[in-house]
């Protein structure tokens, strides 16, 4: 295919690591990537959504070519970015309203309250009060979490009043960093009167749910709403923190309609149309019952290689032939694997990381156990506390990708990565461990 033929897909933040996986996808010879702004613009300090809106700009005027796309899969800016972009460049997106609906917590909720009855009980937590409580009707245990974070970043379970004062006291002191931000993008849709005066910098206090959480995959092509995958998503024992996504879900079929089910009626409350979406549940084995946790408008690029390995085709597929109008369907089960898993091998504790492999190391270890890709998180010698994007609870020390026929082909190629890491860590405050307890 001659260059002038090529798609130009502008792809905000577009990192080394998600690169291989968007050139493995299907007709990938007739795209080409570009990246439009990059991750440390998007995600380090304070957010300025005008700023970040001209520097795309002068990446965009300046490109002696067709502007095809502009696309993304990664949560607030990139998530809100897209939609405003694309209506200046006269790209397919879905609306911006669809996006902040999902974006914004509470208003989430809200709309998820017209249609579903699967979602916990919620409510607005007052950060100016000088004794802050829990609201009416919401009991222990819960989470609190701003209206709009990056990750898991100010998400804090709480048990009881003590624990519900120390994390209101650190949202109050985090939130303005994404909630400023957000606020400018408020003011840009026609509120509904049940958002009047609620903002960006709002925090939402939540039941804690329990059971197994699964992620739905899906995408919204000329109106119509499809699921295409559901994973399991595995925690380290007693921890909320994630230690695994597994590929396809093992729950059972009935439970697996029900999310299809759910997942649709949102969606289409919602509004989004031509664009992808992952949602994310808790099911409970012992009332069968499943709750809605929070809807991403986009899909999880942290997937990609799962469905890869499964169906033949990262999950980027979908976004590009979205925004390119075009049918993203594919077949499913064409992988080489029959299941698969993305890892997170974790520090319980602050400390400094020694031994991290260089890329030929990595590719040797890959080369070395089939069905295998590795992504370190931080750098030789690196503080994990300083590492950004992490949770409250737990270090991320790397990503372990990994295909195979069964659970146990997947735990192995796991644990084998993890020894042929040989990373080490210096503590600096009780409680860490690298291994995994799985």
């Amino acid at each position: 295919m001659r260059e002038g033929q090529r798609k130009n897909i502008f792809v905000i933040g577009l990192d080394d690591a998600n690169l291989p996986t968007l050139q493995a996808v299907p007709h990938a010879d007739r795209y080409r990537f570009h990246r439009l702004l990059s991750i440390a613009e998007l995600q380090e300090g304070e957010v300025s959504v005008p700023d970040l809106l001209d520097r795309a700009r002068t990446v965009l005027d300046a490109h002696d070519g067709s502007v095809d796309a502009i696309v993304g899969y990664w949560d607030f800016p990139v998530s809100i970015l897209v939609p405003l972009l694309g209506k200046e460049y006269g790209v397919r997106t879905t609306s911006l309203e669809s996006v902040v609906k999902c974006e914004h917590k509470y208003w989430s909720r809200l709309e998820q309250q017209k249609v579903i009855d699967e979602y916990p009980r919620f409510g607005r937590v007052d950060l100016d009060g000088e004794d802050p409580r829990p609201p009416e009707g919401v009991h222990f245990p819960m989470w609190l979490k701003p209206a709009l974070a990056y990750s898991s970043e100010l998400a804090f379970g709480v048990s009881d009043t003590a624990e519900f004062r120390e994390a209101v006291e650190a949202v109050r002191k985090g939130i303005g960093r994404v909630g400023r931000p957000f606020d400018a993008v408020l003011d840009l849709l026609d509120l509904p009167p049940e958002m009047e005066g609620v903002g960006g910098q709002v925090c939402l206090a939540e039941e804690a749910m329990t059971g197994i959480q699964v992620a739905v995959e899906g995408y919204v092509y000329e109106g119509e709403v499809s699921v295409y995958g559901v994973l399991d998503s595995i925690n380290y024992p007693g921890s909320p923190c994630f230690l695994r996504h597994q590929y396809p879900s093992t729950l059972p079929a009935p439970v697996i309609r029900k999310l299809h089910d759910v997942s649709a009626r949102t969606i289409r409350q919602i509004g989004m149309d031509s664009a992808t979406f992952s949602i994310e549940y808790f099911y409970d084995p012992k009332t069968a019952a499943v709750s809605l946790l929070e809807i991403n408008p986009r899909h999880s690029q942290s997937h990609a290689e799962l469905f890869d390995y499964v169906d033949g085709a990262p999950n980027h597929h979908r976004m590009i032939s979205l925004a390119l109008g075009e049918d993203p369907s594919l077949p499913g089960g064409r992988g080489p694997y029959k299941m698969a898993a993305k890892w997170y091998y974790r520090w319980f504790g602050d400390g400094t990381v020694h031994g991290i492999p260089s890329p030929e190391r990595i590719a040797a270890i890959e080369r070395a156990i089939p069905g295998v890709r590795i992504d370190m998180v931080p750098e030789e010698g690196q503080k994990l506390s300083t590492v950004s994007q992490q949770d409250s609870y737990s270090y991320e020390v790397a990503h372990i990708f990994t295909g195979a026929d069964d659970e146990d082909g997947l735990r192995r190629k796991f644990d084998r990565c993890v020894a042929a890491l040989g990373l080490t860590f210096d503590d600096t405050e009780p409680g860490g461990h690298g291994k995994n307890p799985a």
